[in-house]
């Protein structure tokens, strides 16, 4: 499968994770932990690479992770790219 990137990025959101996690004070294992009691196995390296941009998002990661940070999905997406 080909992951095309987007201004040399694999997601649009690792950004917006990040921020939202830190105005929440969660650490990157913190918000594993609540990820995988969701049922999305993701481990602290991987929330590393998504902050980022250097690891691809699914669409169904991206919706629990809206979840679990208790913030829409449209939020997430927003990007200061044109």
């Amino acid at each position: 499968m080909k992951i095309y990137t987007y201004y040399g990025k694999k997601n649009i959101c690792g950004e917006n994770i990040r921020q939202e996690r830190l105005k929440q004070r969660l650490s990157q294992s913190e918000l594993a932990a609540r990820l995988q009691v969701q049922g999305i196995t993701l481990e602290r390296d991987s929330i590393s690479r998504i902050e980022i941009g250097t690891r691809f998002v699914a669409d169904y990661e991206l919706m629990v992770i809206a979840k679990v940070l208790q913030i829409g999905v449209e939020e997430l997406l927003k990007s200061s790219k044109p």
